[in-house]
C-alpha cells in the first residue's frame, strides 16, 4: 500500500476547520479542475458518520465515478472516509485535526492500494503519488483560504 501524509496549519478554530473538511460545497470547489460532481448521496452540506457519497469527475484524463463513507467520526478531531466502489483496489483518507496554541493543525493521512499488482504499485510510484499530492494540497488551499477570511 502507498501512503500520502499532509501537514496544513489553518489560523482558525477546530470545529470550523473540522466543518470545512467535511463541507460537500468546499470539497466541489476544490475539485473544479477535474469538473467533480455528486450523483448520489448528500449533495450539499456537511458529511456525517455512515454516509456514503459517490463523485463523478474527470482524473488522470479519465471520467471515473468513486463512492466513499464517511467510516469514522470524532467531532472535532477525526473523521475518516473509505472507497466503498471505485477504480482503486482500496482507500482511506483520515482527517486528523489538533488545536494548537494559535491555530488548527490538519493533517491528511491517505492510504491507498491500486489494482493490478506489481504494475499498479509502479503506477503509484510513477503518478499516482504526485497527483494526490496535488488534489490534497489544492483542497487544502481551499479550506485554509476559506477558513482564515470568513
Amino acid at each position: 500500500m502507498a501512503k500520502v501524509e499532509l501537514l496544513t496549519e489553518i489560523n482558525a478554530p477546530i470545529e470550523k476547520c473540522f466543518d470545512l473538511a467535511r463541507n460537500i460545497s468546499i470539497h466541489l470547489e476544490s475539485t473544479k479542475e477535474t469538473s467533480e460532481k455528486v450523483i448520489a448521496g448528500r449533495t450539499t452540506g456537511l458529511m456525517e458518520l455512515g454516509e456514503t457519497i459517490t463523485w463523478e469527475g474527470k482524473y488522470l484524463g479519465i471520467r471515473q465515478t468513486l463512492s466513499s463513507k464517511i467510516t469514522a467520526f470524532d467531532y472535532p478531531n477525526f473523521f475518516a472516509d473509505e472507497m466503498v466502489e471505485g477504480a482503486f483496489k482500496y482507500f482511506r483518507h483520515e482527517h486528523h485535526f489538533v488545536k494548537m496554541d494559535n491555530y488548527t493543525l490538519m493533517k491528511d493521512v491517505f492510504i491507498f492500494e491500486s489494482p493490478f499488482g506489481v504494475v499498479g504499485k509502479l503506477f503509484n510510484r510513477l503518478i499516482l503519488i504526485k497527483h494526490i499530492t496535488t488534489f490534497l494540497k489544492r483542497r487544502n488551499s481551499i479550506i485554509k483560504q476559506v477558513a482564515e477570511t470568513v
